[in-house]
């Protein structure tokens, strides 16, 4: 296959979202194709700019059949990409994800994780909801799973921000009030490197904000999952 992506560029995102995907998993590949749309979208917003005119955007299934190609242990499978693709938006579609956005007590600072998978990136603690499994309570599993903190306690069910983005159902509780010198620690092995508190007001609004770089000393791309909930 000839690829319209540089390599160069592909060897990124297979790091940053991919090659990191722990061995027992990477034979579930409706949860890779997960992992491939965020290399997508972090391809079509911090690669494909102003500055990179030389750069096409292209859909999700043609990034895939990029990736597929590129990454050894995805090649096999790539015969199959089309079915593969359909099983996995079929799966998106009915699978909502449900997490929480914590704040500390005067709601200055707010709890982003970062993924062993998505390496440099941060977001909000959130998850898949499970079969039956009410809203609220699929965020206080995911919440308590990612960070060790049990938000039972503190979440309104009616207190909430739900957005749609890429044909998956996002909905965030907003939960504050909890303790800036809270001690975290995430409930799952192999999944979150870290857990810390952010200034809010330095998160950035857009993917061109610059805050971050001169607060964080990193990109706006490093909070690509957060942007589409700052306000």
């Amino acid at each position: 296959m000839e690829h319209s992506i540089p390599l160069d560029i592909l060897d990124d995102l297979s790091s940053r979202f991919i090659i990191n995907v722990p061995e027992e998993e990477r034979k579930d590949l409706i949860r890779i194709c997960f992992q491939i749309e965020l290399a997508h979208w972090f391809y079509l917003d911090f690669y494909c700019t102003e500055e990179n005119k030389h750069l096409k955007t292209c859909g999700m299934k043609d990034f895939a059949a990029h990736t597929f190609n590129h990454i050894p242990f995805l090649r096999v499978h790539s015969k199959n990409l089309t079915e593969i693709l359909d099983k996995w938006r079929e799966y998106k579609q009915s699978v909502p994800t449900y997490g929480a956005i914590v704040l500390n007590e005067d709601m200055s600072q707010v709890l982003l994780v970062q993924s062993y998978w998505s390496r440099s990136s941060w977001g909000f603690p959130k998850g898949k909801v499970n079969e039956e499994e009410d809203p609220s309570h699929c965020a206080v599993r995911e919440v308590l799973e990612e960070t060790g903190f049990d938000i039972n306690k503190l979440i309104d069910h009616n207190e909430f921000i739900e957005s749609v983005i890429n044909e998956q159902t996002v909905r965030l509780y907003i939960v504050s009030g909890v303790q800036s010198d809270t001690k975290f620690e995430p409930r799952t092995r192999n999944e979150i490197k870290s857990v810390e508190w952010f200034s809010v007001a330095d998160l950035p609004s857009s993917k061109k904000d610059a805050t971050p770089r001169a607060k964080f000393g990193v990109g706006p791309n490093a909070f690509f999952m957060v942007v589409p909930f700052i306000k």
